[in-house]
């Protein structure tokens, strides 16, 4: 099966990774053609042209997913590989050193937005295949790819595959991210939350005769504070995961109307972004929340606050002795001569809703996992090779392991 190696062509990485990065893919809704569009037409075009059946499905408007299978034509299981087309807004472009849609290469690397998080990757997945076909290597089943929309967002692209029953075939799933080649086996998941608190508008000079919506969130605040300790001392520090948090991110009062220095505002909006890790359960730490802003009520009669969770990705783990973590680390071993490193993802992509539908997941692929958002996003272009091969290799692997009976 290492034969398959020798197929990867180092060049065609190289060139499909500049070709999807110089498409930009940035989800603008108030710009015409700001979203994925133009990137996964080029995609399934690519697809269509290796000889692959390919399925292009709009999310929404504008915002497709691209699907495509390389059957072996003999029964067996069916591998997926997930590698997403949206990447994040560039930022101010003058604190770039290359223009963030170039591609360009120098020392080695890849550069623009996108390279690292997840272009390259999702270049070295549609080459992997093409390494395989060229071999003409022997496998049963057949590999999947998903090339969903969303990623950076909601995820409504990969929420929107699984619902129309893509996901009821597979049986493992690889998902093409920038862990540095590593086996990232487990991941945080995330709660997104909206925390309001009430008051009444008052004059600045005589706030009494109002209620001040921000005191009571700064007290709220403090409280969750409280609580993201008791659950750092409880869990402890994970060991690829690092630590369980509850982080207050956007401050707003008045939420809506003008703010202004000498009034007290009606209202003060909060958003938290939690991150959990296995021995948290997400019903328990809403309930936990929730009896907290219960408890503040009872002290003051004053306080009226609400909690609106708004996103719920869970944490995942995937057992070692899982064929596809098993099947990924030989190929590694086999590729690199090296024992893999273990680690986790310390935030959420897409197979955290991969891994809720009951698919074994495991997340690995090319790119400094600190790059990724950053102005001058780079790849390494020999991990990125390193990575094409991996991919082969593994697919193969897992592709030729005897089905589970």
């Amino acid at each position: 099966m290492n034969q398959v190696i020798s197929f990867v062509d180092e060049q065609e990485v190289v060139r499909l990774t500049q070709e999807l990065v110089r498409i930009p893919s940035v989800y603008r809704p108030d710009q015409p053609g700001g979203n994925e569009e133009r990137v996964a037409l080029f995609v399934a075009d690519h697809l269509r042209n290796m000889g692959m059946e390919v399925y292009y499905e709009e999310v929404v408007p504008g915002r497709p997913n691209v699907i495509a299978i390389y059957d072996s034509g003999r029964p067996g299981k069916t591998l997926l590989f997930e590698a997403h087309t949206d990447v994040v807004t560039e930022g101010d472009r003058e604190v770039w050193s290359y223009d963030p849609f170039g591609a360009t290469i120098a020392n080695g690397r890849i550069y623009g937005r996108g390279s690292c998080d997840t272009k390259g990757n999702l270049a070295a997945a549609i080459c992997a295949v093409k390494a395989i076909q060229r071999s003409k290597q022997p496998f049963t089943g057949k590999i999947l790819l998903c090339i969903p929309c969303d990623e950076e967002g909601m995820m409504i692209g990969i929420k929107d595959f699984i619902r129309r029953g893509w996901a009821d075939q597979v049986d493992a799933a690889i998902i093409c991210e920038p862990e540095e080649n590593q086996l990232c086996i487990t991941q945080k998941g995330a709660m997104r939350a909206i925390l309001r608190t009430f008051g009444k508008m008052a004059h600045g000079a005589m706030p009494l005769t109002g209620i001040n919506p921000n005191t009571r969130m700064a007290r709220a605040i403090l409280e969750l504070e409280e609580l993201e300790r008791k659950e750092m001392a409880r869990l402890g520090e994970h060991p690829m995961l690092g630590w369980p948090s509850i982080t207050p991110t956007i401050l707003q009062a008045p939420v809506k109307g003008d703010p202004q220095i000498n009034v007290v505002p009606d209202q003060c909006m909060t958003t938290l972004d939690i991150r959990t890790v296995p021995g948290q359960h997400h019903d328990v730490l809403q309930a936990e929340m929730q009896a907290i802003l219960q408890r503040l009520g009872q002290e003051d009669d004053k306080f009226r606050a609400t909690l609106e969770v708004i996103e719920e990705r869970p944490w995942t783990l995937t057992a070692m002795e899982e064929e596809v973590v098993k099947a990924v680390a030989s190929s590694y071993r086999e590729l690199t001569g090296k024992e893999p490193v273990y680690n986790g993802v310390p935030g959420a992509t897409d197979g955290t809703f991969l891994h809720k539908a009951g698919i074994p997941i495991l997340t690995t692929g090319a790119g400094d996992r600190h790059i990724p958002h950053h102005a001058d996003e780079y790849v390494d272009i020999a991990q990125l090779v390193e990575s094409t091969q991996l991919f082969a290799l593994s697919a193969l692997t897992f592709l030729t392991q005897p089905v589970k009976v």
